[in-house]
């Protein structure tokens, strides 16, 4: 049993990595791997799909790797495995990207990927801010509104369905924090630099069972 963080040259993966081997081993969870590998993928019981940068750059990395992203699809569509994105793999779960131009994303949650609109506060939104919780999840057990989440971004996802939006935060209005349907759950902050809520997440990933 295995949890996969998928390397696709497109997401910081030594914090991310050390984070979630952190978790593992206080919550005795499987065994954490950083891997490009399709059939590691394919066999894997959990994976993680961070990303840094444009949304059509990190969709392109990704869908480069044909067999890469195929294993992770189908992982996650046929077989079920609980899935996290981070950041900008948050983003590519949501049916479009509007980053410099129309790009599909995965579609798990319906919705687009577009500009922040923060008058007066500069885009990206950088730095820390609170969560709001919208909707009770598995993993948020133990993270209540307020917990303070680490943010660099400067495009968000608006979701068509409001029972797929988990958490927001307050930048000049409502900005998507946390998005999850199923067995899917997307993060636009980083978790592993988010201390201690987002530890908490990662640990309770590690654990969830959809």
């Amino acid at each position: 049993m295995t949890t996969v963080l998928i390397d696709y040259d497109s997401g910081n993966l030594h914090s991310a990595q050390k984070a979630f081997e952190l978790m593992a081993r206080e919550v005795d969870a499987a065994p954490v791997v950083v891997t490009s590998d399709p059939d590691v993928v394919a066999r894997a019981d959990r994976i993680v799909l961070p990303g840094d940068g444009a949304f059509p750059h990190c969709r392109g990395e990704l869908f480069g790797r044909r067999a890469l992203a195929q294993a992770m699809v189908e992982a996650v569509e046929v077989r079920g495995v609980p899935f996290m994105g981070i950041c900008v793999g948050m983003q590519l779960m949501a049916t479009t990207g509007h980053e410099y131009a129309e790009t599909s994303g995965l579609d798990w949650i319906s919705g687009d990927v577009r500009r922040i609109n923060a008058p007066g506060l500069p885009v990206p939104h950088m730095g820390w801010n609170d969560l709001v919780i919208d909707l009770p999840h598995p993993v948020l057990e133990g993270v209540e509104t307020g917990a303070h989440a680490y943010f660099v971004h400067s495009y968000a996802m608006r979701v068509q369905d409001p029972s797929d939006r988990v958490a927001h935060v307050d930048y000049a209005g409502e900005v998507t924090a946390i998005v999850a349907r199923h067995n899917t759950i997307g993060l636009q902050f980083h978790p592993e630099k988010s201390q201690e809520a987002g530890l908490r997440m990662i640990g309770n990933f590690l654990r969830w069972t959809p």
